[in-house]
């Protein structure tokens, strides 16, 4: 089914629904939630995830996984999409994400999502719940990608998180931190540990990996976005971005 809402077909009796849709330019979904878990694959455009837990960024050929029930919003920068809306009882039998993730997609899930936009909505052959059941077996299959940035409850220091991701800087020192929040470098880095899950450094670092991803799909040189984020070449940033993506910063440049 093609630009049609969940809302209108989520109570058909079908364990997976799948849909298609486009969205323009800098469209965005506000806050809401689905009954239904979600799989959000973009086969084109670069698609911002929130949740009051963090963001993501999903670029093309990758798709996120958002759990039932939860809250989110969504940014498209001109993005055709494919879902997936599993019934949660499905899902629980052997999907194995529990927050939302950005996940890989292969070559085979690219072409059953595909294909899955064309099933009648109440498939019934045994063709259509074969390539359906071997959609969710690829699905179960997928690596996550490290492409969320985690976000603190703490409104203080949810402040200079939200401050950072603006203007990203790779020694943005903690000290400076540290000093916002009227703690000591070593509080702060024990605060932020707890709030967080991760070191400051690690989220430092995760976070410049992001917004380095989404500028280098908009077409940005590599040259440029290592200057933006405070490396002093571009060397040093793509030995970097491969460490941590396991790609060159190249490899998300639109071709």
């Amino acid at each position: 089914m093609r630009n049609v809402k969940i809302d209108e077909v989520d109570e058909l009796d079908r364990d997976v629904v799948a849909l298609g849709n486009d969205y323009a330019q800098g469209f965005t979904l506000p806050p809401h939630k689905h009954r239904r878990a979600q799989l959000l694959y973009g086969a084109t455009g670069l698609m911002y995830v929130s949740t009051r837990n963090g963001e993501w960024v999903v670029p093309p050929q990758h798709a996120v996984w958002i759990p039932p029930d939860t809250t989110h919003a969504v940014r498209f920068v001109g993005v055709t999409t494919r879902s997936l809306y599993i019934e949660p009882a499905c899902v629980t039998g052997f999907i194995k994400h529990r927050r939302c993730e950005v996940i890989s997609v292969s070559p085979l899930l690219r072409q059953l999502l595909l294909e899955a936009v064309d099933l009648p909505p109440l498939y019934e052959s045994a063709r259509d719940r074969a390539l359906v059941n071997l959609m969710l077996l690829e699905l179960a299959a997928m690596p996550v990608r490290e492409f969320d940035i985690p976000l603190p409850q703490h409104p203080a220091l949810l402040t200079l998180c939200q401050a950072f991701l603006i203007a990203p800087s790779i020694h943005d020192p903690a000290e400076r931190w540290a000093s916002a929040l009227f703690m000591s470098a070593s509080t702060f880095r024990r605060h932020f540990l707890r709030q967080i899950g991760m070191s400051f450094s690690a989220w430092r670092q995760r976070a410049c990996v992001v917004s380095a991803l989404a500028l280098l799909i908009t077409g940005k040189p590599v040259n440029e976005v290592a200057l933006f984020l405070g490396y002093d070449n571009a060397s040093s940033f793509a030995t970097m971005f491969r460490r941590v993506t396991g790609q060159p910063p190249s490899f998300y440049h639109p071709t």
